[in-house]
């Protein structure tokens, strides 16, 4: 019996995520969804610069990994 309580609240949480989305997507209610091209398409990233990002949390993992290690000393 506790089971059918969660399917409808789970039917309840649904519908409200998906007036969430329509209302961020910027469409109407009964317009149904939006345009495509409302939606801004990504910016590609280049080689060096996904490299550079890499590096960058490779370095900050350094730094956490280093201060916990400090810490349990």
């Amino acid at each position: 019996m506790a089971l059918v309580g969660y399917e409808i609240e789970k039917q309840r949480i649904t519908g409200k995520i998906h007036e969430i989305q329509t209302q961020l997507s910027g469409a109407s209610a009964a317009g149904g969804v939006a345009n495509s091209e409302a939606v801004p398409n990504k910016r590609p990233l280049s080689a060096a610069a996904r490299k550079r990002m890499a590096a960058a949390q490779r370095k900050r993992w350094a730094e956490h990994r280093n201060r916990l290690a400090a810490g349990k000393a």
